[in-house]
């Protein structure tokens, strides 16, 4: 018999162009739901192709794969039965170019009524009646629309809400058709436009948005308030080209004075890095666990839902069933030399804004946009490396703090980034000359490190290869910090080999290295002296070999440990005023650099510590 449940149109994406690529043919009624719930939402999911997962789309996705596996053909309508109920039916309308996916239709001859599953619960009216939210109005009145073109007869639809387990009921006039066939014009609108929409205002659907952390509504709304001139070139470079349209207008209702910054997204994120650091291991895995055996020994089991990345460190194996089932769950894979040298990334296929990398590749190329960032970001080290000394030095030399403050200022009025590299190297000469102060060992065993020939006396830095025991986990800590950014920057979907300070070098993430500027001496840094004056590492940690000194694989694993401590302590935004970790940090400044190169925003605000 035939079946309308198999009549799926063709979603080669040729029909309709976009300022941001080719759109597909059909709209699915799910996005116009998210379209009137947030247009901003809508042009993540459906124009960028971003999504994130949340407790409430993880049971929501549950439901519905129990209503999909139950799938069943609702005929076509000359070859109607007396009843049919029919499951997880694909139907779409060529005069609005929409498709849905009905969960459930209830017929009986030509008359059908689709019901929807909602993981929610109705809304409730003053008067205590019970009614659908307004995105799911549209949605089931594009669903009432999809049967009627298909020739049924519908005139109701109803909702079943899981959380309250109960049915609500709707009739489908001529002003919900009017209202439904109004918001897919509107969407087709926005998404051939191209350009984002503005955040909503202090909206309370932003609290449970899963995308929320990768919008950042409200840190958005704060900083486009900021004016400057790069913000005015800025604009003229997007608008005059002919190629990106002008950053979109400010929703209305944004207020002139800067608004309470809501911290929306999670101060720490639940998910934990791996490290694999002894020579000779494997990764496996086994259903959903990653699996550390050596040889046939299994020496730790970790769930595959509880990793946000994968670190190797040497000579360490890791099985294609292990590198397949991390890309697909998105989990990157990080490969380090047996010193510590960052090699490269895994990574599954979720580097998918090219827009983004369209903007980022464009500014590149334009040397005014580069000395401005990369002096914002050489600026923002210097004064934290300042705050560094001045924070745990025993007492650091006024001169090199007056010294260091000036090198801030100079570099924000750096003509090239020839002179900017000048200003940088020697503030660094001048940090570095003042950093063994900042190493507090207390009681040290002499007899040690007489006798492994190893001290914790730092001269000066030296690097490729490190020379002496702090100068080799300082390398550490750059690459492994390096790592992080290149993972926040393939999050947001940036190609990381592209930066604007750091110029391009084969194999060198460059614009991961500009954006860590700032982070090295309050990350990288701080665990260094953490690691060094707790004893997580000691003299006994270290081994020599053609003058260059590395750690062991016990070393290693002690300096992992204040690594991750310190990626995991909160800290305070001093634009935001909200408390998120240094991962969580990472990714943040990350999008922040997004919003300028597309428009949004005016000016990069480099995180600077009180």
């Amino acid at each position: 018999m035939s079946a309308l449940a198999m009549v799926v149109p063709n979603l080669e994406p040729v029909r309709i162009g976009s300022a941001r690529g080719l759109l597909p043919d059909y709209l699915p009624a799910r996005m116009v739901n998210e379209f009137v719930y947030c247009p901003r939402l809508f042009f993540y999911m459906w124009v960028d192709g971003l999504f994130r997962e949340s407790v409430d789309t993880v049971e929501g996705k549950a439901q519905h794969q129990r209503v999909d596996a139950k799938a069943s053909a609702l005929p076509l309508a000359e070859e109607a039965a007396e009843r049919v109920h029919a499951r997880s039916v694909t139907l779409s309308s060529e005069r609005l170019k929409v498709i849905a996916t009905l969960d459930l239709v209830e017929a009986e001859g030509l008359t059908a009524t689709p019901v929807d599953y909602k993981h929610g619960a109705p809304k409730e009216t003053k008067d205590g009646s019970l009614e659908l939210w307004p995105t799911d109005r549209v949605q089931l009145a594009l669903q009432a629309i999809v049967l009627r073109e298909n020739g049924y007869q519908c005139s109701e639809v109803v909702v079943f809400y899981q959380k309250t387990r109960q049915r609500v009921r709707v009739q489908v006039d001529s002003v919900l058709v009017a209202e439904a066939e109004e918001a897919v014009a509107r969407a087709w609108e926005a998404a051939e436009y191209g350009v984002i929409p503005a955040p909503l205002v202090d909206s309370p659907k932003c609290v449970g948005c899963s995308l929320n952390s990768i919008c950042l509504p409200d840190e958005t709304n704060r900083l486009t308030g900021m004016q400057s001139e790069e913000a005015e070139q800025l604009e003229l470079f997007f608008g005059g080209s002919g190629e990106l349209p002008r950053k979109p207008p400010v929703s209305e209702g944004v207020p002139k004075e800067q608004p309470l910054v809501r911290r929306l997204v999670t101060p720490r994120d639940d998910l934990k890095p791996l490290y694999v650091n002894t020579p000779g291991l494997r990764v496996g895995k086994s259903g959903e666990v990653l699996q550390v055996k050596d040889k046939e020994k299994t020496l730790q089991e970790v769930r595959m839902g509880e990793v946000c990345q994968v670190n190797l460190m040497g000579n360490v194996q890791i099985t294609t069933q292990a590198v397949q089932s991390l890309c697909e769950a998105g989990v990157p894979v990080s490969y380090f030399s047996g010193g510590g040298y960052f090699y490269g990334i895994t990574t599954g296929m979720n580097t998918k804004n090219v827009a983004l990398r369209r903007a980022q590749f464009r500014l590149a190329d334009s040397e005014w946009f580069a000395l401005e960032l990369a002096k914002r970001l050489v600026a923002g080290k210097i004064k934290n490396q300042r705050t560094m000394l001045q924070r745990n030095h025993v007492e650091p030399s006024k001169s090199a703090v007056a010294s260091m403050k000036a090198a801030a200022e100079r570099s924000e009025r750096a003509k090239d980034l020839g002179e900017l590299l000048g200003v940088e190297g020697a503030a660094a000469r001048t940090y570095f000359e003042e950093f063994s102060g900042m190493i507090k060992l207390g009681e040290v065993d002499v007899e040690l490190a007489e006798t492994r020939g190893f001290t914790f006396d730092f001269e000066g830095r030296n690097r490729r290869p490190p020379k002496d025991p702090v100068n080799a986990l300082l390398s550490l800590a750059y690459s492994v910090l390096a790592k992080d950014m290149t993972v926040a920057c393939y999050a947001v979907g940036f190609d990381p080999y592209l930066g604007y300070y750091h110029q391009m070098r084969h194999g060198r993430p460059s614009l991961a290295l500009d954006l860590m500027e700032p982070f090295r001496p309050l990350i990288a840094d701080s665990a260094v002296l953490s690691a060094i004056n707790t004893r997580m590492v000691t003299e006994r940690d270290f081994v020599s070999a053609g003058g260059a000194v590395a750690l062991t694989a016990a070393g290693r694993k002690g300096f992992f440990r204040a690594y991750e401590l310190r990626m995991d302590a909160l800290v305070t935004h001093p634009l935001f005023e909200y408390r998120v970790s240094y991962r969580r940090m990472l990714e943040i400044q990350a999008r922040l650099l997004a919003r300028v190169l597309e428009g949004e925003i005016s000016t990069y605000p480099v995180f600077v510590t009180r």
